[in-house]
């Protein structure tokens, strides 16, 4: 999450940097599981690869939380 407000804010203050370089740059210090869904998707701007990563966390906390619970015997009868 630190490096999506940290490249979100390098943005902002119009660093010069070329858009494929700065994306490019952001994927590479992703999470691989995260990187590997994220770059498998349309995006044209930092700031939408940014939302999907963080769509893709949640996802991925979620199913990683019901996984505990299905292994913790919760859901067996």
């Amino acid at each position: 999450m630190l490096k999506i407000i940290i490249e979100i804010i390098v943005i902002q203050v119009n660093v010069m940097e070329d858009r494929e370089v700065t994306i490019a740059r952001f994927l590479n210090g992703l999470n691989h599981d995260i990187a590997n869904i994220v770059e498998l998707k349309y995006y044209i701007e930092l700031k939408d690869i940014a939302h999907m990563v963080m769509k893709v966390e949640r996802k991925l906390k979620r199913k990683n939380n019901t996984q505990k619970v299905v292994n913790s015997g919760l859901f067996l009868s």
